[in-house]
């Protein structure tokens, strides 16, 4: 038995009332200015004002004990959508973009996700291993202590589970938490260019059994798009992953609103993602059904488009999560400080409502939230110190990393 104790931080964490945080609860964050943080074998076993906990807890062994120097104190980020388990970078994709060609016209020249799709049927398993490693090791410098990975650039099952063998290494080899996604219908190969309905067919008789039967992926998502997936052929296959026991997820109306938010509404998806076009309609659709908005919004900044409308989610009582979507093409970052300050200065998003959003709600987009996203008795000790004295350094010290430290079980990672 090991008993830490941290003292000496300002504590920052939302709190888990048993569903995500929506409406005017997302920016309810408790603070301890002078507080501690006791741990056993990587569990939270009290968290208060230092001279209220101790003086709880009664006589305890403590092992060590860790002065934190007045830094501030979060839950360890959850970046609950991305795509970094690739072969290749498109930066000459970026430049077409920065000099005006929409990126669903690149995806139509055989460009983006599809050229994605040729680097990794030409790499092997083990260098997409290796460079989804430097990945995930890059996101936990800046405080990612879990992460969701999707495969996604196979798109038959050789290479989607090839994939999905490089995240279940990569989940191995760094201590983060690593939830992996099937992504199957990611875009539509060319041999199914103008048949996509027998490409959903495909995935539904021999992709799913696949990854069903290595047990492989806890999720099922698809892109749902102009010129990609329609949302009929999303409710097919989701609900195809929904009978073999998938939770499911979905790309919904990043581009053009397709319907892919009252799809995720009408399935109960566990999130639906991006939301830069979803409607009000269906935006109140999916807060009735309990669906978390995964709002990505370095998508948004990386292709110059307006961004989900944050401020009309919250206020329309759906709770929303904020991820990276690290990937080669649209969103090359894995840093969710840089997320974090996003939000708050460009979707008119609080503080508070963001560390809500890139920890406890994130946390429920990936069905994680029993044991993490937040700082409390029973949930993992799965935490960052930061160089400032609130979680506003994350946007206010903008460019750099203000994560000095980072923590899982209560031991030292990062």
């Amino acid at each position: 038995m090991s008993v830490k104790l941290f003292h000496n931080c300002r504590i920052y964490t939302p709190v888990d009332n048993g569903q995500p945080s929506k409406g005017k609860t997302q920016s309810n964050v408790i603070q301890f200015l002078d507080g501690a943080i006791l741990v056993e074998n990587g569990v939270i076993i009290g968290i208060g004002e230092k001279k209220n906990l101790l003086a709880q807890i009664g006589p305890i062994q403590i092992d060590q004990e860790i002065d934190c120097q007045s830094r501030c104190m979060i839950p360890g980020f959850v970046d609950p959508h991305t795509h970094m388990c690739f072969a290749r970078k498109r930066e000459s994709e970026f430049e077409m973009r920065i000099e005006g060609t929409p990126y669903l016209d690149i995806l139509r020249q055989g460009g983006g996700i599809l050229s994605s799709v040729k680097a990794v049927e030409a790499a092997t398993e083990n260098e997409l291993y290796e460079n989804c490693l430097k990945h995930a090791l890059t996101a936990l410098s800046f405080g990612t202590t879990t992460l969701e990975i999707k495969s996604g650039y196979g798109l038959d099952t050789k290479n989607e589970l090839k994939m999905l063998q490089a995240i279940e290494r990569t989940a191995k080899a760094t201590p983060q938490d690593v939830v992996p996604t099937f992504l199957g219908a990611h875009a539509i190969p060319e041999q199914y260019k103008n048949n996509p309905d027998a490409f959903i067919d495909h995935i539904i008789d021999e992709m799913l059994p696949a990854m069903h039967q290595q047990n492989i992926a806890q999720h099922c998502d698809i892109f749902c798009e102009e010129g990609v997936f329609t949302i009929e052929q999303g409710r097919r296959l989701l609900q195809a992953a929904q009978n073999i026991g998938m939770k499911v997820k979905i790309h919904a109306d990043e581009v053009h609103d397709l319907g892919g938010a009252a799809l995720a509404a009408e399935l109960c998806a566990i999130s639906a993602d991006h939301l830069l076009a979803a409607s009000d309609e269906n935006i109140a659709k999916m807060a009735d059904a309990g669906v978390v908005a995964n709002l990505l919004p370095a998508t948004a900044y990386s292709l110059r488009k307006p961004y989900a409308r944050a401020r009309k989610m919250i206020d329309s009582n759906l709770s929303v999560a904020l991820a990276t979507d690290c990937n080669p093409g649209s969103s090359y970052t894995e840093s969710m400080p840089f997320i974090f300050g996003l939000a708050v200065l460009n979707m008119n998003m609080s503080p508070a409502e963001a560390l809500t959003a890139s920890t406890l709600n994130s946390a429920y987009a990936v069905g994680k939230a029993k044991n993490i996203g937040s700082l409390e008795p029973g949930k993992f000790a799965d935490f960052l110190l930061l160089d400032g004295e609130s979680p506003s350094i994350l946007a206010y010290h903008a460019g750099v990393n203000p994560v000095v430290d980072v923590y899982k079980f209560g031991e030292k990672v990062a």
